[in-house]
């Protein structure tokens, strides 16, 4: 994967005489990425896991560049997807060349597929939720929301966990354990007759129920989840 990006000249509009470019004249390497095709169950026949692999290569880069920033993402992808896990990963994580290889669905075949199913329609690759054949008007974090509850679909996710893994520091304000209840409430409200599909596990937190009028889509590019 090449590391450079074309950028654009701008040139301001009030004086065209001076041609002031906005970022540099030619592209410059800012980082890299590496795609790792490994699976969970591959990492726990090595006596570790996905997660403890993260850090330990977080650590090796802050060893070696204290000043460089990091972040790493898991590749989700369906169950039963074939060939090498490198190549999955590299799909699901929207590698440009590996995309151009596997183009999706030509979007007027899903939309007349969207007309045809009654129920619900959450669209992953897409960001979306159709109810009934009529987009559902949520907001991004509310996509955020249940998408993290469809991908762990059955598991019990706690209030705090949600917390760490849909907010940060640079959304401002941080939800408290009430404070998720409240856009449970709202993500519920939105869904309509559908809203037993996000169940509250008394004491516990929130789960993921799928049932028959429920497709969920991942097309070719899975969403990735944050470690």
């Amino acid at each position: 994967m090449s590391l450079a990006t074309a950028f654009p000249q701008v040139v301001p509009t009030e004086n065209r005489t001076r041609a002031l470019r906005a970022v540099p004249a030619a592209p410059e390497p800012r980082g890299f990425a590496l795609y790792v095709g490994l699976d969970e169950e591959a990492a726990r026949a090595a006596g570790t896991t996905l997660g403890a692999i993260v850090e330990a290569v977080k650590k090796t880069i802050g060893e070696l560049a204290p000043a460089a920033q990091s972040y790493a993402a898991v590749a989700l992808a369906p169950s039963g997807v074939g060939g090498r896990d490198v190549d999955v990963v590299r799909l699901a994580l929207q590698e440009p060349t590996a995309v151009a290889r596997n183009s999706a669905e030509p979007v007027e075949e899903e939309d007349e597929l969207d007309r045809a199913h009654s129920g619900v329609v959450i669209d992953i690759s897409r960001k979306r939720v159709v109810l009934d054949n009529a987009s559902a008007t949520l907001t991004y974090k509310e996509f955020e929301l249940l998408q993290y509850l469809v991908l762990r679909e059955g598991r019990t996710i706690e209030r705090t966990e949600l917390i760490t893994a849909l907010w940060s520091a640079h959304d401002g304000e941080i939800p408290n354990e009430r404070t998720i209840d409240v856009h449970v409430r709202r993500l519920r409200s939105k869904l309509g007759r559908y809203e037993d599909i996000v169940r509250t596990v008394r004491g516990a937190g929130y789960r993921f129920d799928r049932h028959a009028d429920v497709s969920i889509r991942h097309a070719s590019t899975p969403s990735p989840d944050l470690f």
